[in-house]
């Protein structure tokens, strides 16, 4: 059976649409996944140039997920609104429909209907509302799938980067990052290494908070009182995880490829380093939920909205993983009831 994927539209006036729209104009992609967008096919794709070499891409528009169609594209309708949009211009309604997209696809998969979801960019300031009040998918999704705690994880082949903390004012940082946060997020990063990627006996490196890594003291003080005491509680365990680095010199020397992922200490630290290096075919996948969920590793691009002129390739990563994961789980649960990963990336592009 072929692995039904949700996928949300994101922000209608950015490039959600037409990332999704471009990656579904392969009509391959139909022998990896059964597609599900959650959004009316009209209001998204209507307004995008057709190729008069290239047969049309159509939307199988139906109510629910449960009458989706194997080996189809299809859409289920999940509002009834005639949106008014303008691309590049993010307003109530896009933020509405990225919101209601969202949420129909994250109860039918918590139902059962889908294997997986890859959701577009969404704003985070558009798509607040009274009963969505989340500064990005992560953390609604932990939420709503009630997650003790989840990991934001960048991957592009070989080269992954976490983040212990994620959507919160840099100056919030310092008093966030505990030694029982940064434990709970190392091991749930040690754990999706070896069980959805296949690791079975990783190596990861953490960051330090400050300049030098504090210079033993001299710049800051959390490393040696919340850093340090974690890591030699993991390597008493067995763990092999190593620290923390200097953030500038362990990337610019690219001691990253001594290791099989990097977790960063905030957003930023780790986000600048991943996009620069990996920023067309990054995936942003949650670690930690009981569910698999993907996403392209950019955001809205309002710039580039209405233009025709986004690049796919991100999206399309975040597809063939959630495949993979999907395919790799059901796999593995034959064999013992573990949450395990991806097949081998070669079969990808068979």
């Amino acid at each position: 059976m072929l692995p039904r994927i949700g996928i949300s539209v994101g922000d209608l006036a950015g490039i959600g649409p037409e990332i999704i729209y471009k990656t579904f104009l392969d009509k391959r992609l139909l022998k990896f996944c059964t597609p599900v967008v959650y959004g009316t096919a009209a209001v998204l794709f209507d307004d995008f140039p057709q190729n008069p070499d290239q047969e049309p891409l159509t939307f199988r528009q139906v109510r629910e997920a449960a009458d989706i169609a194997p080996g189809k594209h299809n859409a289920v309708t999940c509002w009834e609104e005639d949106y008014h949009l303008t691309p590049g211009q993010p307003s109530q309604a896009s933020g509405a429909a990225a919101r209601l997209s969202l949420l129909a696809a994250a109860r039918d998969l918590k139902a059962g209907l889908l294997d997986a979801l890859v959701t577009a960019p969404i704003s985070k300031e558009n798509t607040q509302a009274d009963d969505f009040r989340f500064p990005g998918h992560t953390e609604f999704l932990t939420s709503f799938f009630e997650a003790r705690e989840s990991l934001m994880l960048l991957a592009a082949d070989d080269l992954r980067v976490a983040t212990v903390t994620g959507h919160i004012p840099l100056k919030d940082v310092p008093t966030r990052l505990t030694k029982e946060l940064l434990a709970t997020k190392l091991r749930i990063l040690l754990h999706s290494l070896k069980n959805d990627f296949g690791i079975a006996k990783p190596r990861v490196a953490v960051l330090g908070l400050n300049p030098h890594a504090g210079e033993n003291g001299l710049l800051g003080t959390e490393e040696a009182s919340v850093v340090t005491p974690v890591l030699q509680q993991l390597q008493a365990e067995g763990h092999l995880a190593y620290g923390p680095f200097p953030a500038d010199g362990y990337f610019g020397t690219r001691q990253f490829k001594q290791f099989d992922a990097t977790l960063s200490l905030y957003h930023d630290q780790g986000l600048i380093p991943f996009k620069t290096l990996a920023f067309e075919r990054g995936v942003n996948f949650t670690a930690g939920l009981p569910v698999i969920r993907t996403s392209p590793d950019h955001g809205t691009a309002y710039g580039l909205a209405g233009k025709f002129q986004a690049d796919e390739t991100s999206f399309r990563e975040a597809l063939y993983m959630a495949c993979e994961l999907v395919r790799y789980r059901k796999s593995e649960a034959e064999i013992k009831p573990l949450v395990p990963g991806p097949a081998p990336r070669s079969s990808r592009h068979e």
